[in-house]
């Protein structure tokens, strides 16, 4: 290592001591004044673990890490699952149906209680502005969808000043506006703050033009740090790091489906969803039949998840609006359960509330039950089953490792399997690729399509990027933004 003065932080022949987070060959890395990084790799590469060596979060068998000027202060954005909030917010009793059974009374604090302790109102009113977000700042924290989440989170995290801001797939949950805000906004922090970023991103696609290095990481092996130009010209590099593996035809587990035969997969009629003064929806009207493939579209805080609640009957505003589900009328005698098991659900709240760290296995096996968590034993076929879904998605190796030690894209896919596990009528799909990999992004997309051509198989899908929606989907159904 040199000493050059313009080294803001370095790694020196770091070897961590616990085995699952050591890397073929010690770490070495050199970051300077001005230069703005990505770490870039597939799902379970070894990105994070590369992200917690830089803030010394475990304990090193070899080498170190070394700070210099005002780098000493690090902030950190875990990608997906968002826990940071709840830390935050200090609600760690919170749980997934909490955010729709809770009211305007309930005890939960606002965004604006959560900058109390900023001291530079003006930075932090500059910030909210260039998201557009000011108007989050009397809403509770429960109430905000997985993007605006987000958004509060960056902004808090930019807010404290960090002299080097590590972000884990910044742009998931994103509308497309909001990422271009989001990077115009790192742009000119770095310019203003002498801030210096470091990435952590699956997809070339995503590296934006104010990166001037990349660091490639594959199979927890580091290849050599190169200019941002000189990473997007090598298509070699590019082949290695993110291999075609498209095949032709997934073999998937299905069993025969022995649910009832439907017409109507739902139907609501004039549905509005308030809370307080709050409307979120209004009036909406929308029929979905048995085999239809649906995209679901809006801007963040427009009410998809909110929309999404009243089909899996978690919200239970359901009760007093007219909805039919699977051809029979909600409220008129069936439970919730009868409801849960013909969906298959994946979504940012269903990730960000899965903090169960139980073996990966139990995670998908819980799609059986759809509970958050394992507390019935699944019996040898299920199993079984279980087990097949994690293969299809290949995680099967990662059937023993605890949920929460995975990647946030190794998580993903096991909520993916767990989504698929019981053959479901209906399949709800909320931003399901976001934080995957190339590879897998198109693996995932084969898996849908081939699932949804199947039989009496309903789908609705939820992204910001068009072209993400599988070719099978047909139908468009697009919310506004109210407030």
């Amino acid at each position: 290592m040199t000493t050059d003065n313009n080294i803001v932080v370095s790694i020196r022949n770091v070897v961590t001591r616990l085995p699952e987070f050591r890397f073929s060959e010690s770490v070495n890395l050199e970051i300077r004044k001005g230069e703005q990084w990505a770490i870039i790799g597939p799902n379970g590469a070894g990105k994070t673990v590369l992200a917690n060596i830089l803030q010394r979060k475990y304990a090193f068998k070899e080498g170190e890490v070394v700070y210099k000027s005002s780098a000493s202060t690090i902030g950190f954005i875990k990608s997906i699952t968002f826990k940071d909030i709840y830390q935050l917010a200090d609600f760690r009793n919170s749980y997934y149906q909490q955010r729709w059974h809770a009211t305007e009374t309930t005890e939960m604090p606002l965004v604006e209680d959560l900058f109390t302790g900023i001291t530079d109102k003006t930075y932090l009113q500059e910030l909210l502005s260039l998201f557009g977000i000011e108007y989050l700042l009397t809403k509770k924290i429960i109430f905000l969808s997985s993007g605006e989440l987000r958004k509060f989170l960056i902004v808090h995290t930019l807010v404290s000043n960090p002299g080097i801001l590590i972000l884990d797939n910044p742009f998931i949950g994103l509308d497309t506006s909001s990422r271009m805000v989001l990077v115009e906004m790192l742009e000119k922090m770095t310019r203003i703050k002498d801030l210096q970023i470091i990435l952590l991103l699956s997809n070339p696609a995503d590296i934006p033009s104010m990166i001037t290095h990349v660091l490639p990481v594959r199979n927890k092996t580091v290849y050599p740090a190169m200019l941002r130009r000189d990473f997007l010209d090598n298509s070699i590099l590019l082949r290695e790091l993110f291999p075609d593996t498209t095949s032709q035809n997934v073999s998937l587990p299905l069993k025969a489906s022995n649910y009832p035969k439907h017409s109507i997969t739902f139907r609501m009629e004039h549905v509005s969803i308030r809370y307080g003064e709050r409307t979120i929806l209004s009036g909406l009207d929308w029929e979905v039949k048995n085999g239809d493939k649906w995209a679901l579209s809006g801007p963040n805080g427009a009410g998809k998840s909110t929309l999404l609640s009243l089909v899996f009957a978690d919200n239970p505003q359901g009760y007093a609006n007219t909805i039919y589900l699977f051809d029979r009328k909600r409220g008129s005698g069936e439970s919730i359960w009868d409801i849960k098991k013909r969906i298959g659900y994946v979504s940012p709240e269903i990730h960000l509330y899965y903090n169960e760290n139980v073996p990966a296995l139990q995670i998908v096996s819980s799609g059986f039950f759809d509970s958050i968590g394992l507390y019935r034993k699944c019996n040898a076929e299920q199993e079984e089953q279980a087990l097949q879904w994690m293969n299809v998605f290949g995680v099967g190796h990662l059937k023993e490792q605890p949920f929460l030690t995975l990647s946030s894209g190794e998580q993903r896919l096991v909520l993916l399997a767990r989504a698929f596990v019981k053959n479901p009528d209906l399949l709800i799909l909320d931003e399901p690729i976001h934080g995957l990999d190339i590879c897998n992004k198109n693996k995932t997309a084969q898996i849908i399509e081939q699932f949804c051509n199947e039989p009496d198989k309903t789908l609705i899908y939820v992204t910001h990027y068009l072209h993400e929606l599988p070719s099978c989907i047909d139908k468009r159904f697009e919310l506004k933004k109210l407030q």
